[in-house]
């Protein structure tokens, strides 16, 4: 293990990125946390971009909440921030693996790293182990691995991983050729094998508390010992923390977002957060910062749980309850009681799939032009809670985005004229909204839900599609605990944020 004594900003760090997307860096990067969790070692896992789902496996191998690091959204400091704030949280992490998105230079656009996994290396001074999808092809891949190592010099490629190899010859030839050509070693081979593959679903994999569910708890930790095992014959794992010990130190982040901001002398509200198979789409963060805003979390279940708990306020994140529907539809005493918080103005805020459970119904399986269509969505329609107007059309469209969105009015998220960038990737629209709805947000980038808004509000309810990071919308925690505290304190309810 480590020096106990070791700052953060000098742990030793990994970056894992591709070529391209389905290149295997998702599986190999959870292999490699599962083999070090193995040995012993306290592994702090972070996804480059925003992606909710293949952190959910991170967190469930390495025992610690993957974070999210986004060079779009976040600014240097604020990456750095989230960074340092991760690898300290609970017991000191000994290292930090980082998985990238998509190919290793993809971002925001064609001209400069912003958005991108090479952005992200640089600012945190990360060696990248490259995994390159080798199938059909030997002498080609050092071609490729020379043509990412010198696209930008100040991104360190220092080790391949070849996957997707079809026999000893096809494995000896492609690390000969990298080797000789590049300089670069290759430090792990991973064959052609179907238990690397994760189920996927529309949004991406399924989400590792569904899979638990889908697979049950042996079979579930069957496929992720399985991983495990081909990584550890396939990777040199001491040449990848030899790797991850190379990193050069980094700069501390300043004026931290993650620093309580709660007057000691104040209530407490307790905010509700759904968590269940439907509901599951939080960057970590978020929840950590509601806490350090004062906020006491407590988690509940809308598609289990028969009754609201004692709350002052609601965090409905994304997730799939179109998959859920009949479930969700099922717990009508659940979906009362959120409705009646939310006409005695409780604050509740929605995030996409969170927004679609708000909304009065829910229709799945509609023919016609839809980019996505699921055997396991029937064609039918559900009872959903009915705080906010408008009919959810599942696989009618397809928006992945980042947006930029201002505020038009004093809302649960801040006052009007605060501006953020968020992100919103769903399958879904919302018609039937009348014409007198009110809309919080005006977006002059991304889709929303009608016209380029977004945030439909009924009272001190909000639903958006949306995504926010804490980091990157700074009022965000602040304001949905000021305002669940003055709804807990009748005497302040008058002074909350209701249009």
């Amino acid at each position: 293990m480590l020096n106990d004594r070791q700052p953060i900003t000098g742990i030793p760090r990994v970056l894992i990125s591709a070529d391209r997307s389905s290149s295997g860096k998702t599986t190999i990067s959870m292999g490699l946390m599962a083999a070090l969790v193995s040995r012993g070692y306290k592994v702090q896992p972070f996804k480059v971009a925003l992606d909710y789902i293949d952190p959910s496996y991170h967190t469930e191998i390495t025992g610690r909440f993957c974070r999210n690091l986004d060079g779009y959204l976040m600014d240097e400091n604020g990456i750095l921030d989230v960074y340092t704030h991760a690898c300290e949280a609970g017991e000191k992490a000994d290292i930090a693996i980082i998985e990238g998105v998509r190919g290793l230079y993809e971002g925001f656009e064609s001209l400069s790293d912003l958005g991108s996994t090479a952005q992200i290396a640089k600012i945190l001074n990360c060696p990248v182990i490259f995994v390159i999808n080798a199938r059909s092809i030997t002498r080609s891949s050092a071609a490729l691995v020379n043509g990412y190592k010198n696209f930008d010099p100040d991104v360190e490629i220092a080790g391949v991983i070849l996957n997707n190899i079809g026999s000893r010859r096809h494995a000896e030839k492609a690390k000969e050729a990298i080797e000789y050509y590049t300089g670069i070693p290759v430090i792990g081979i991973i064959p052609r094998d179907p238990s690397m593959q994760i189920s996927m679903r529309h949004l991406g994999l399924i989400p590792a508390l569904e899979g638990r569910r889908r697979f049950g708890d042996g079979n579930f930790e069957a496929r992720l010992h399985g991983i495990e095992e081909i990584i550890n014959k396939g990777i040199d794992v001491d040449r990848f923390l030899e790797i991850a010990k190379s990193a050069k130190p980094l700069k501390s982040p300043e004026n931290s977002v993650f620093s309580s901001v709660s007057d000691s002398g104040a209530s407490r509200p307790k905010i509700g957060v759904a968590l269940d198979e439907a509901f599951n789409f939080y960057y970590r963060d978020n929840i950590d910062l509601l806490k350090l805003a004062g906020a006491e979390i407590v988690y509940f279940s809308p598609v289990k749980d028969p009754t609201l708990p004692e709350v002052d306020g609601l965090y409905i994140g994304g997730g799939y309850p179109e998959l859920f529907a009949a479930e969700l539809e099922a717990n009508e005493s659940m979906r009362q009681d959120i409705k009646k918080a939310s006409t005695a103005g409780m604050p509740i805020y929605a995030e996409c799939g969170g927004l679609m459970y708000l909304t009065e119904k829910i229709s799945t399986g509609i023919p016609g032009k839809g980019t996505y269509h699921d055997a396991s969505m029937p064609a039918s329609t559900y009872s959903m809670v009915g705080a906010l107007p408008g009919h959810t059309i599942m696989g009618q469209t397809r928006v992945v985005s980042y947006n930029i969105g201002t505020l038009n009015k004093d809302c649960i998220l801040g006052k009007k004229g605060n501006s953020f960038k968020g992100h919103e990737f769903h399958h879904s629209e919302i018609r039937e909204i009348p014409e007198n709805a009110e809309f919080a947000i005006t977006l002059s980038r991304g889709t929303g839900i009608k016209n380029d808004m977004d945030g439909l509000i009924s009272g001190n309810t909000l639903g958006s599609y949306a995504h926010l990071h804490g980091v990157a919308y700074r009022e965000l925690a602040s304001s949905l605990v000021e305002t669940a505290r003055k709804f807990r304190d009748p005497g302040l309810f008058r002074d909350a944020c209701i249009p």
